[in-house]
């Protein structure tokens, strides 16, 4: 089932998600909506707080469905180690048409539950590694927009605005 993509300034957006604690059916069914929506969204990473889930749940993949290896379900995913520097553009399905250059780490490491409660360690690099800390920022209730500088926030806030008011936000 495709679910509904929260935009900004949706008040779950900016509220850290709550750890998962129940790894049954009802967790495996809304993992897969969570794919379904990002794929019906065109994009490569979505958190649960996107789709009005206050709970600490990801979900990405790089090849937008071409190849099922690289889905990777995050819950209660932490980030245990980061090196490196990017500065490169990213965008938002809660942003739609507003895309900035963001600073993120080149590699993480993450330590994660799977959709059954095994516990699992990943590393990312490059986009994988900006696609794992943008989704872990959702968890966390930090936006994109938050990581960028003050007049580029202020710029794309104003787009939002008057997207808003022309009723197409």
């Amino acid at each position: 089932m495709i679910l509904t993509i929260r935009k900004y300034p949706d008040p779950v957006l900016q509220q850290p998600g709550e750890p998962v604690v129940e790894f049954d059916e009802a967790l495996r069914s809304f993992v897969a909506d969570m794919f379904e929506t990002m794929y019906a969204a065109q994009g490569i990473g979505l958190a649960a707080p996107q789709v009005g889930v206050s709970r600490r749940v990801t979900v990405m993949d790089l090849s937008s469905g071409k190849d099922p290896a690289q889905k990777m379900v995050l819950v209660n995913p932490e980030i245990v180690e980061r090196a490196g520097k990017l500065y490169e553009e990213e965008g938002c399905l809660s942003f739609p048409e507003i895309r900035e250059k963001v600073s993120r780490a080149a590699r993480v490491k993450v330590r994660a539950q799977d959709e059954h409660g095994k516990w699992f360690e990943a590393e990312g690099e490059e986009l994988l590694s900006r696609c794992m800390q943008h989704e872990i920022d959702h968890l966390d209730g930090v936006l994109f927009i938050f990581r960028i500088s003050g007049l580029k926030r202020e710029m794309a806030l104003r787009r939002i605005r008057k997207l808003q008011q022309a009723g197409e936000w």
